[in-house]
């Protein structure tokens, strides 16, 4: 049972501010806790609840880490384990600095994930465990000052990271904006990210399956392409459903897509940091349109959450789901029922 995890109430559909702050992140671990964290100038912040999403603890500081990203898809990463969770953070010089917390413990500086220095400046991270592997991937500018996807394994509960290169544009780089999505099931790891080639800016999958020491072929996602001389800075969400089927979210010009390994893309709606959630068979999604929070349940119904952007949703049981979303510099949480 984690300790001091009951300070602010919230109730189905209400909108509550947890604190002060940018670019929120959520894990939960195999005890039905829910971790959060986030970023507040150069201060990583951390909170929990214990009781499914009823209350959330005072916020409390991880560490200090100056020239920290909070801003723009880039802010600090939390992932549960075995025994207790891992939080990363990128500089703005580069570097991605881990941090771990035992059930009881307190914080403690972990290794650095990447074994290259300053190599993460565009600081655009996804971390992800299955309670007994951890892996890392960023976007990385070692050897030829090119963007290309490093991953890193932790199985020490970010203690110490080992350094994998699994993807190298054939073309000049890929996307040097948009978050990767990371997720891990036993030896079987995935990594979504955005590529640039023939000038296209479309979503690729990466699977790894023997624990991250390689990875197969990068495979498209989606059936039409994106010709863009720019970045969208909106990496997309991912997650794996019962039955270990990948599901994605993601977009393309102006509309939100999902797709399932092996299965055609489906138009969702319009908007951007769009993020998914799989429960009991069926997904959620969550995105940013016109300024508001949008969900969309497993029934196609839709609902405006309040104002905002950048929204991270998980599930709490079968029946909730959590979300929490920036706006106005400050991290708000609502749960509601599918």
């Amino acid at each position: 049972m984690l300790s001091a995890c009951s300070q602010k109430k919230i109730i189905n559909k209400v909108d509550i501010v947890i604190g002060i702050g940018q670019m929120p992140w959520l894990a939960k671990d195999n005890k039905n806790n829910v971790h959060l964290v986030y970023g507040s100038g150069d201060s990583i912040m951390y909170s929990c609840s214990a009781d499914n999403g009823n209350t959330f603890a005072k916020p409390a500081v991880v560490a200090v880490l100056p020239g920290a990203y909070s801003f723009a898809m880039r802010g600090p990463q939390i992932t549960a384990t075995d025994e207790g969770v891992i939080v990363t953070a990128c500089t703005t010089k580069g570097d991605i600095f881990s941090f771990y917390k035992q059930t009881e413990g307190k914080w403690t500086a972990g290794g650095k994930v990447n074994d290259a220095d300053t190599t993460a400046k565009e600081g655009l991270m996804a971390l992800g465990s299955d309670g007994k592997n951890t892996f890392a991937a960023w976007l990385d500018l070692r050897e030829n000052n090119r963007n290309k996807i490093y991953g890193a394994r932790s199985n020490d509960g970010g203690k110490t990271w080992s350094n994998v290169m699994i993807y190298k544009s054939p073309d000049f780089s890929v996307c040097e904006c948009c978050k990767p999505s990371v997720v891990v099931k036993g030896s079987n790891i995935y990594v979504m990210f955005r590529n640039w080639l023939d000038g296209n800016r479309d979503l690729y999958l990466l699977q790894s399956t023997d624990g991250g020491n390689s990875f197969g072929q990068a495979q498209k996602l989606g059936n039409g392409n994106w010709k863009l001389n720019g970045c969208p800075m909106d990496g997309g969400g991912m997650a794996i459903n019962e039955n270990m089927v990948i599901q994605t979210v993601w977009r393309r010009k102006a509309n939100i897509y999902a797709s399932s390994t092996g299965e055609p893309e489906k138009v969702l709606g319009k908007g951007r940091s769009c993020t998914i959630e799989s429960v009991g068979g069926k997904n959620v999604y969550a995105w940013t349109e016109n300024g508001d929070i949008v969900i969309t349940k497993p029934d196609g119904k839709r609902e405006v959450l309040g104002k905002g952007s950048q929204p991270v949703i998980k599930a709490l049981d079968s029946e909730h789901i959590v979300c929490l979303w920036e706006n106005d510099n400050k991290i708000h949480a609502t749960v509601f029922a599918l």
